[in-house]
């Protein structure tokens, strides 16, 4: 194969070989530190890739130590405007200790995600799973594996796995503190996908909502989409809440969009909140009062987590971080319905 124009001759491992007079096989011994070699041989090999330039692959040295120089991470959904932010930082880390990341994506189907996570695991140095919807028996068993694994917006009692994770619980706490800080007593919460733990820990926060005064209702709505908010608004209406609490911002969002052409105003005779604040408010024209998310520091912790893991440094405890309320346009008093 010719050279491009412009590029100087690709120096190989046997031309290192040829100009410090040893074999092949001392070259890769000698890079690789897969064997003991002659020191006088080492500092001739080194010598050699000096004066010549020559650049290891870093796959096949990988490889060579039994690692593939590759993390593996599994999301979800990766139409959801809440990961790339997450992606790009744990890209970040990766990249900063010269690994490459592999990402693949459930579409929401928590039956395929065992499967995906072993084909990571074949060709992955560790993986991260982001947000995983499996069963906590398939989860267990997978985590039992001697794979370096970290868990990311999921914790599983009792397994002995590094994990990270938003404050879901104390985030929608503030959002009904804020509600009942407004006057409002009734409340429906627009569900996330079943299989959903952040889902879970959002729902646990209605518990302490009722010190507050404030009964939330939940209407499941089974996504994560503004589909699924849009087609959730009959149900709010039928119901006696003054608010509306949604899963993410894209339900709310598709929500407000139906309300909206139902003629109801938001926050006049309804408020709505979201949770994660994901940016895209102003593309609806809405400046909506969410929750935030701390996602590129998320996503840069759960790499450098990852990371440690690969050379033997755990943490026991899991990781959660704050969330922070946003008060903006779609929240206001309550008006009698």
């Amino acid at each position: 194969m010719q050279n491009r124009p412009g590029r100087s001759p690709r120096i190989t491992i046997s031309d290192v070989s040829t100009a410090a007079k040893v074999s092949a096989a001392t070259v890769s011994r000698v890079l690789n530190g897969t064997a003991k070699v002659d020191p006088q041989l080492v500092d001739r090999v080194h010598d050699a890739v000096r004066e010549l330039g020559y650049r290891p692959n870093a796959a096949a040295q990988g490889l060579a130590r039994g690692e593939w120089g590759t993390i593996g991470v599994l999301v979800p959904d990766l139409a959801n405007p809440y990961f790339p932010e997450v992606l790009k930082a744990v890209s970040a880390v990766a990249r900063a200790h010269g690994r490459r990341m592999m990402v693949m994506e459930s579409d929401e189907d928590p039956a395929l995600e065992y499967e995906l996570v072993e084909d990571l695991m074949r060709c992955c140095d560790g993986v991260l799973l982001a947000s995983p919807r499996m069963p906590r028996a398939e989860l267990v068993d997978l985590l039992g594996r001697d794979h370096p694994m970290v868990l990311f917006n999921r914790v599983v009692a009792g397994a002995r796995v590094p994990s990270i994770s938003v404050d879901f619980t104390g985030g929608m706490t503030q959002v009904c503190g804020h509600l009942a800080q407004l006057g409002h007593r009734r409340a429906a919460y627009l569900g996330g996908p079943p299989a959903s733990w952040g889902n879970d820990e959002r729902v646990r926060a209605f518990e302490a909502a009722r010190a507050f005064g404030l009964e939330v209702t939940v209407v499941e709505c089974g996504g994560s989409t503004s589909q699924a908010g849009y087609d959730a608004v009959a149900a709010v209406l039928e119901s006696e809440a003054t608010a509306v609490l949604a899963y993410n911002d894209l339900v709310a969002l598709g929500a407000i969009a139906r309300l909206r052409e139902l003629g109801v105003g938001v926050p006049d005779e309804l408020s709505v909140i979201g949770f994660d604040d994901i940016s895209l408010d102003r593309v609806a024209h809405s400046d909506l009062t969410t929750v935030s998310v701390p996602r590129d520091e998320l996503g840069r912790r759960a790499g450098e987590m990852l990371e440690r893991l690969l050379v033997n440094e755990y943490s026991e405890e899991p990781l959660y971080l704050p969330m922070t309320l946003q008060v903006r346009d779609t929240s206001g008093p309550p008006t009698v319905r």
